[in-house]
């Protein structure tokens, strides 16, 4: 029997995948958190061998839950389900631990094999990411933009692509506004930016806001 998690705030969604997950045979929802540190301190004390994790997550952030849920239990596996698009995120998530990446515009029959993907110890990988992180390998030169940025920073270009000024991405990620300012800067030199409107519209025009 594969030992779940559900990771996502919103409870609509858990309850949703808690049912699809339920008529599926070998698979058990053991349980659910709607933040990354209620993630944290279930995963501490609970037998899982799957995380359904959402990178979408209020505050500190999925990517920050992925990097904790690793450090606490590397032989955890991890399946990303995200809004966001695949060929965004896909690359850092399997980066950062991960061992699946499916989008929630997936077919339910794409999560359930996901989960026994990886449950068996193996990565679910999609045709379109192979061939990206192939070549990748080939020629890391070819890496977009916020692939240059490590996972802080791309936290605080998200929400300064939100619209959010300095005082509010602080009190979102429990920064200070001057660690803030510094992610900002390193962003900008980083991505070969001169101001915010740039930012923004970067993040507009590569989707990684996850709308259409």
């Amino acid at each position: 029997m594969i030992r779940v998690m559900l990771v996502d705030d919103h409870a609509i969604v858990r309850q949703g995948l808690r049912k699809v997950l339920g008529e599926s045979p070998g698979i058990r929802v053991l349980a659910e958190a709607a933040s990354v540190q209620e993630a944290l301190d279930i995963s501490s004390r609970m037998d899982l061998d799957v995380v359904i994790l959402d990178i979408g997550l209020p505050g500190r952030g999925g990517l920050e839950a992925l990097a904790g849920l690793k450090a606490n239990k590397p032989a955890l596996h991890i399946v990303i389900f995200s809004m966001y698009p695949e060929e965004q995120y896909a690359i850092r998530c399997f980066r950062d631990g991960a061992s699946a990446f499916v989008t929630k515009e997936s077919p339910p029959s794409e999560l359930i094999h996901a989960i026994n993907t990886v449950a068996s110890g193996r990565r679910y990988i999609t045709p379109s990411i192979g061939e990206r992180m192939a070549g990748l390998l080939l020629d890391p030169d070819t890496r977009v933009p916020h692939e240059r940025l490590t996972d802080r920073e791309l936290q605080v270009l998200l929400g300064i692509g939100a619209g959010l000024g300095i005082i509010e991405i602080a009190g979102k990620l429990s920064l200070s506004p001057k660690t803030v300012s510094t992610y900002k800067a390193r962003i900008l030199e980083k991505m070969g930016m001169q101001n915010t409107a740039q930012l923004v519209k970067y993040v507009v025009e590569a989707n990684l806001s996850g709308k259409p």
